[in-house]
């Protein structure tokens, strides 16, 4: 412990690589700080990566420096240090006599001096090796590290320098080469050929004229689309000096919304000419999708001021999508976000179209929505802080540190919330599938559970304190999740478990209710149950020799999905479930392994289908030929939260691989071999099974995703080929059987989508919604004998550099051709607003 509780403020300087990495969150800052200040922390942190690969193994070394920034000596004994890490951590060599790093559980550690320490004077520092599992790039360091001792006994945080290691800019330049390798394929295609919008429409034809929309032309209704009317008339109020008014006939020029009989549920037609706008579709949804394309025919600048009038140019357009379910899965489980952003959000999804958020609301650590009656679920479940025991809050996860009051690791949607995000999404034509993670994935409920028995049974009420609860007391079972849980599994032989389901479940129903917001299905998860589960629980054996129908535990899957889904069924919904809720243990040529469960093929259950790599690459075609309802989630293509690339630099997952926009671009939905990188084949889609393809769906994950930036760099541009994908109709390439065709019908339509988005669909997204901060790509960079050529991925981005080793600015010189390969040559991307995405250094 530190002897006194004064401290002075310290001042670490980064390196230039320093400073992007730690306080620009590796989301494009336009400039760079030179030095932090931490708040009168103790202790400062210093992790420097010696080697990865260590030594030919699959682990990382590095050095860990502490030093104590206070006027006090820090003590031999009486404090520790926690913080949150993937995977393993030891302290290595001689230094094991110094200091231990002990596993709690999860991704949580702590770090204890032992008897070889010794007190650290004011000012000194100390070096630890440390062995951990191979960090390939930011992701994987450690962080969320604060010291814990008698006079911080709720933690305080300490700041921490990263310091990369050597080799990270030398792979860069690897990197850059293949990117510029990949950006030569790309064509320049002029505005005036550009696609008109985004998703790509079955068909359109530019006419002759152009319309001028001001405030006085009024907007026209049926009756059927008053409230997209009124959504229409705020939509224009953003872009125009005044708002124009919605009137009960047409005189003269008009934005005319008409409903007119048949075709597809969420098709419409549009025709701009000289007298105005005709929208006509069968339904709201039609007419707004409608509208949405009326939007993106606008000039993309024109969200940046409002103006008196702004031209429209002529066309004719009939539009629907192939696919009904076109998802986008937010977690704000792992890491919180505001409702105004799930809102700002939302307003994105809508613009291409996208009509379901699946929304991620509880997971091991944490439940994020307010259940009357339950209000252990966010007093102690939605709260993440110091805690050794869970009781009041959950411990520390993703760096969330010690403060229970930090912005990502605790919060929740009150039921008002909630019910405002569920009546925002409904006017947008989305609906909101709420996910409930069970069995597994629910340590936030169960220690909230544990939380309700424990102040019950305090007051002397035993059945209050047990009716909820979500595990067997005697339970001995030793299991370890994916995740390194070993206390995340509900029981699902207790009965109460299913008297806190049902009780969730109804509560659900009524603020959907309330909300005016349909309500088809509740996704309860089922993924990831690790080996070990109930296998020592007491519950367990009374329901195995209770019920013959449950001869084994891993029959226990099916006998809590059977009651799940009749739960759903008797209030008219649909289970819907990642893919092992259609699965069952099976032993398969000697070795276990997940096959089709095939008692529950024609429930209507909808599955989640991620898993599509080695022997699973053809799950979700056996899932859906089996009779399953199947949305496709690849991991390989949709998993947006995975990094762009391989950079050191590049914040995101890895473990499915890369996803870059041009993975989920060229997914094939009936034939998506074709997708994948590596060439693989397995079971086809018969044509009940291409049938049950419902449609598409892009998970983002949120370990990583502790701001509103770091969403939104994550999500843009890979938004845009996900939306291209579940609305438009396949394209040319995705059927050809030649394969010099196929390339080169592959090769234009790329360069025609990256067009768009270059010139056009990023420059909107500056000013829309206020605008986001998508991902602008590095510039290739390759040497060409003596001079380094720079291209981009988006047409319509300019390359900027320095050849004194600065950073460019917006003010730099513009690359033009190629350059003398001397020195130490800076290039980096900006947008159109003049924003610049991450410096690539050749030396």
């Amino acid at each position: 412990m530190l002897r006194k509780n004064a401290m002075k403020c310290c001042i670490v300087s980064y390196s230039r690589l320093f400073q992007f990495v730690v306080l620009c969150g590796l989301v494009g800052c336009a400039s760079s700080p030179t030095a932090v200040v931490a708040d009168k922390a103790p202790l400062s942190l210093q992790w420097e990566i010696v080697a990865s690969p260590y030594s030919g193994t699959n682990q990382t070394l590095s050095l860990l420096t502490i030093s104590n920034q206070a006027t006090d000596t820090l003590d031999a004994t009486g404090w520790t240090i926690y913080f949150n890490n993937v995977g393993t951590a030891e302290i290595t060599g001689p230094d094991t006599a110094l200091a231990g790093i002990g596993f709690i559980n999860g991704d949580f550690f702590s770090l204890s001096p032992r008897q070889g320490w010794k007190p650290l004077a004011p000012g000194d520092s100390v070096q630890l090796r440390v062995l951990s599992r191979r960090l390939k790039n930011m992701t994987d360091l450690p962080k969320g590290f604060y010291l814990v001792d008698d006079g911080h006994p709720e933690g305080t945080a300490l700041p921490l320098v990263i310091k990369p290691f050597a080799q990270a800019d030398s792979l860069e330049i690897g990197l850059a080469a293949r990117i510029y390798a990949q950006n030569e394929t790309i064509t320049d295609v002029s505005v005036s050929a550009l696609l008109p919008v985004l998703p790509t429409p079955v068909a359109y034809a530019y006419t002759t004229g152009v319309f001028k929309l001001d405030p006085t032309v009024p907007i026209i209704t049926d009756a059927a689309f008053e409230p997209e009317a009124s959504y229409l008339q705020s939509e224009l109020a953003k872009v125009l000096d005044r708002v124009p008014e919605i009137a009960k006939a047409k005189q003269g020029k008009a934005l005319v919304l008409r409903q007119k009989a048949g075709g597809n549920a969420e098709g419409y037609s549009l025709t701009v000419d000289t007298t105005g706008v005709v929208i006509e579709a069968a339904t709201r949804a039609g007419a707004f999708y409608g509208i949405q394309t009326l939007k993106n025919l606008l000039p993309p600048t024109s969200w940046a001021d409002k103006q008196p009038a702004i031209a429209i140019p002529g066309i004719t357009l009939t539009d629907a999508p192939q696919f009904a379910h076109r998802a986008v899965m937010l977690d704000v489980a792992r890491n919180f976000q505001t409702k105004e952003q799930v809102m700002k959000i939302l307003d994105l999804l809508a613009l291409y179209k996208v009509n379901i958020m699946h929304f991620h609301l509880t997971e091991d650590e944490a439940w994020r929505l307010e259940i009357p009656g339950l209000p252990e679920l966010t007093d102690v479940g939605a709260k993440r802080g110091h805690t050794l025991d869970d009781a009041r809050r959950l411990m520390p996860s993703y760096g969330s540190g010690p403060d229970a009051d930090n912005a990502t690791g605790s919060g929740f949607y009150s039921r008002a919330d909630y019910i405002e995000l569920l009546q925002y999404a409904a006017a947008r034509h989305i609906r909101v599938i709420p996910e409930i993670e069970t069995p597994g994935h629910a340590r936030a409920a169960i220690k909230s559970m544990d939380a309700r028995y424990a102040s019950y049974l305090a007051k002397g009420d035993s059945a209050a304190a047990s009716q909820y609860l979500l595990r067997d007391l005697e339970d001995q079972s030793a299991y370890r999740s994916v995740q390194h849980w070993n206390d995340n599994v509900i029981n699902v032989a207790v009965p109460s478990a299913y008297v806190f389901l049902e009780k969730v479940v109804d509560e659900l129903i009524a603020i959907y209710k309330e909300a005016g917001a349909p309500l088809e299905t509740i996704h309860f998860g089922g993924d990831e149950v690790p080996n070990g589960v109930w296998e020592r629980s007491p519950a367990v054996r009374r329901l195995l020799a209770a019920d013959r129908s449950v001869p084994h535990t891993d029959d226990l899957w099916h006998y809590y999905f059977n009651r799940i889904n009749k739960l759903l069924s008797a209030r008219g919904l649909y289970l819907s479930g990642w893919e092992e809720i259609g699965m069952k243990k099976a032993v398969v040529n000697g070795r276990p392994r997940m096959v089709v469960e095939p008692r529950f093929a024609r429930e209507n259950f909808h599955t989640d289908v991620w898993a599509n790599q080695g022997a699973n690459v053809d799950l979700a075609y056996r899932l859906a030929n089996a009779g399953y309802k199947v949305v496709l989630t690849n991991v390989t293509n949709f998993y947006i939260d995975l990094a762009y690339n391989e950079s050191f630099y590049e914040p995101g997952q890895y473990w499915g691989g890369y996803v870059d926009i041009e993975k989920l671009f060229r997914f094939v939905p009936y034939d998506y071999y074709r997708s994948l990188e590596e060439k693989a084949s397995g079971e086809r889609l018969t044509a009940a099974g291409r049938a049950n393809i419902v449609g598409l769906q892009a998970p983002l994950w949120s370990e990583i995703i502790t701001s509103p930036e770091r969403m939104e760099y994550l999500l843009l541009p890979k938004l845009l080929g996900f939306a291209e994908r579940a609305w438009a109709a396949d394209p040319a390439w995705a059927s050809e059987s030649n394969e010099r065709k196929t390339k080169a019908l592959y090769a234009a339509d790329w360069s025609a989508f990256l067009n768009a988005l270059g010139k056009r669909e990023l420059s909107r997204l500056d000013h829309y919604g206020g605008g986001y901060q998508y991902r602008i790509p590095t510039a290739g960079v390759a040497q060409r004998d003596s001079k380094l050529a720079a291209n981009v991925q988006f047409p319509g981005f300019v390359i900027r550099y320095t050849t004194d080793g600065s950073e460019p600015t917006a003010q730099s010189a513009v690359y033009t051709e190629p350059l003398p390969a001397t020195g130490t040559v800076a290039f980096r991307v900006f947008n159109a607003a003049g924003r610049g995405g991450r410096t690539v250094y050749w030396k």
